[in-house]
């Protein structure tokens, strides 16, 4: 299995997660001004339990940082993932 990458796909407004060339997840955002709403993720049953989620919220939020973005998590696992790593609470 080659690295996770995490694309952002504007015109579908989702993060992707490719590991081999294949979608293996997706967090689904609404931006507004200035800020970027977390509102779903999901991650395909076949990666579970290798970090998948994980490497998802962490490329979102980079992406989010790097863009200025503020971030509201409405999304669980997205919250969940912040409360866990509060070097990303400053996006809040």
């Amino acid at each position: 299995m080659s690295d996770p990458v995490v694309v952002d796909r504007p015109d579908r407004s989702r993060f992707e997660i490719l590991v081999d060339d294949e979608v293996a997840g997706r967090a689904f955002y609404q931006l507004r001004d200035g800020l970027i709403v977390f509102t779903h993720t999901e991650v395909d049953d076949r990666f579970g339990g290798r970090g998948i989620g994980g490497a998802l919220a962490r490329g979102a939020l980079d992406a989010a940082r790097a863009r200025g973005l503020r971030v509201r998590p409405d999304c669980t696992f997205v919250k969940g993932w912040i409360d866990k790593h509060p070097e990303y609470a400053d996006l809040l």
